[in-house]
């Protein structure tokens, strides 16, 4: 459905329209609450061919399961969608009011934060363009289709330790340390266990599908390559709004209780945003927490 007027009111205004926000939507459409969907269309894993791990849509296109929630949302006679980017939010006695781009203005009595994260990459020459297709960040999203391959892991700190134990699972593993933390000897000791092999040589640049060029000219060939990003929440709304941050491993996120809720009441957050683990199975469940949770502030409130 097309928007009205920006004069409506709705009961609650969903922001962000990828996996998580969709699942809080419908939770609420099938509540029969009149909802306002505002999504600027940018999904973290666009660079993606499949999707992997998703009950029931395992190897689907991430746009084609993306289309497929949204044409089912958009079903429901009470949800409408904007597509656009909202911009900025704010608190005016029992009510919230979204702005986006325009300069609209929405208004709603609850909120539903699903504004996604920006993955913040290594700057090595090569692995930006190769984000999503070759070099990944989820093992669980990407490492079954390596098929016990060669897989690197390119060191970024403590975390890619924690990668590189993991990764046996899902292949031969190397740590390319590139000038990140050295492993201690309790470290090396469960790295060698594990099998893994460490290489201390920093990185020129990534070729081919998931080659890397050494400084010293050598090159390694890999099946697949695995980092951990930074992550950062896509946009300033929550911390407009005065909603509190935690610091995590690989970024800051959005503080929510067990029922996604934020420290503002009446501002729900879930998805990649909220929370430090990110993939469509954990956003579509987040979502549909935080679509209930919301849709109860509105009675119980």
């Amino acid at each position: 459905m097309s928007i009205a007027s920006t004069q409506e009111h709705f009961d609650v205004i969903v922001i962000g329209g990828s996996y998580a926000g969709q699942a809080a939507a419908m939770q609420l459409a099938r509540a029969r609450r009149r909802v306002l969907v505002i999504d600027a269309g940018v999904r973290r894993n666009r660079f993606a061919a499949t999707s992997h791990g998703f009950l029931g849509q395992d190897g689907r296109s991430p746009d084609a399961i993306a289309a497929v929630g949204r044409e089912q949302v958009q079903a429901y006679l009470t949800v409408q969608w904007l597509e656009g980017k909202a911009t900025h939010a704010r608190r005016t006695q029992d009510r919230f009011t979204v702005q986006d781009e325009r300069g609209q203005d929405f208004h709603a009595r609850v909120l539903v934060l699903a504004l996604g994260v920006v993955d913040d990459l290594p700057e090595i020459d090569g692995l930006s363009d190769r984000w999503g297709r070759s070099i990944f960040h989820c093992p669980y999203c990407h490492g079954y289709e390596l098929a016990q391959g060669r897989i690197g892991v390119i060191g970024v700190g403590d975390v890619s330790l924690h990668q590189a134990m993991m990764l046996p699972d899902w292949g031969r593993v190397t740590l390319l340390i590139n000038g990140s933390a050295i492993p201690d000897e309790t470290q090396r000791s469960g790295l060698q266990r594990r099998g893994v092999i460490l290489e201390p040589t920093a990185i020129r640049r990534i070729i081919e599908s998931a080659t890397v060029e050494l400084v010293d000219d050598r090159l390694l060939a890999f099946d697949g390559l695995f980092v951990a990003s930074r992550t950062r929440v896509a946009s300033p709304i929550a911390e407009e709004l005065g909603c509190a941050m935690e610091e995590g491993l690989l970024g800051r996120y959005i503080h929510t209780n067990e029922f996604k809720e934020t420290s503002v009441p009446g501002v729900f957050a879930c998805g990649d945003a909220a929370r430090m683990a990110g993939s469509v199975s954990f956003a579509v469940g987040d979502g549909a927490q935080a679509g209930t949770a919301a849709h109860q502030a509105l009675i119980f409130r």
